[in-house]
């Protein structure tokens, strides 16, 4: 083969690589495109999209909601921005009692009251109780929860009640206990009576459990021992990536 032939072929050669590379920056571009506009129509799984806890969550909600926790005057920020209604507490307490951040969720359908927490478990609750619960009861039952029964948010104590070890997130309100939900009809689903109960209220407790893991650094069921065997415990202490969900 001639000099000139070879040098021919090279330059054929040369060229359907280069349109190959050209290809494949046109598919990346518009692949990268694609995803762009994707996420911004869904800001849950967008993690540069300001948080709004009326969007629906997704796998960087409850990331955004963790970067909450020690920052209440941005968690404040975003309650606002949600147009959520709540109250800013003073502080009370001292030492590993004392409650710096001390939101209320002026709406939020608990009882026997509600209690003040930490702002980033209030934001937690919100997005739980209208993209978890609500969704989950009407599934079960045709109907929403009108009512969350719980058994109390602060509580200056170690973990278990012990005389020494770690703080409970409790003591700093950090945390809240479910214990039950209330239909627009007037049913009542305990988590004491019902967690091994009728396959129906077994699944609706299990949906809102799971939901709440969405969003909480820790989630404790009955699954997980004799002490949670009538409540969810729902906290945001930072658990590291995934958080603790039994």
């Amino acid at each position: 083969m001639s000099a000139a032939r070879r040098w021919n072929i090279s330059r054929q050669i040369g060229r359907m690589r280069g349109d190959r590379r050209a290809l494949w920056l046109l598919v990346l571009a518009g692949a990268a495109m694609w995803g762009w506009n994707w996420l911004q129509t869904h800001p849950g799984d967008n993690p540069w999209a300001p948080l709004d806890l009326r969007d629906e969550p997704g796998w960087a909600t409850g990331r955004k909601i963790a970067a909450l926790r020690d920052d209440p005057q941005k968690c404040r920020a975003v309650l606002e921005r949600s147009e959520v209604a709540f109250t800013n507490l003073a502080p009370l307490g001292e030492g590993a009692c004392r409650r710096e951040d001390r939101t209320r969720v002026d709406a939020y359908p608990l009882h026997p009251q509600v209690p003040a927490t930490s702002c980033a478990v209030a934001a937690a609750l919100q997005v739980w109780f209208d993209q978890s619960v609500q969704p989950a009861a009407r599934a079960s039952y045709g109907q929403g929860v009108v009512q969350i029964a719980h058994l109390g948010s602060y509580s200056c104590r170690r973990l278990y009640g012990r005389s020494e070890g770690p703080w409970s997130e409790h003591a700093a309100a950090n945390a809240i206990d479910i214990s039950g939900f209330v239909l627009t009809d007037g049913t009542r689903i305990s988590l004491a009576a019902d967690w091994d109960g009728k396959e129906t209220d077994e699944a609706f407790l299990t949906q809102v459990r799971d939901g709440a893991c969405e969003v909480f650094g820790t989630v404790l069921s009955p699954d997980y021992n004799a002490a949670h065997r009538d409540h969810l415990h729902l906290d945001q202490a930072a658990r590291g990536f995934g958080g603790v969900c039994r």
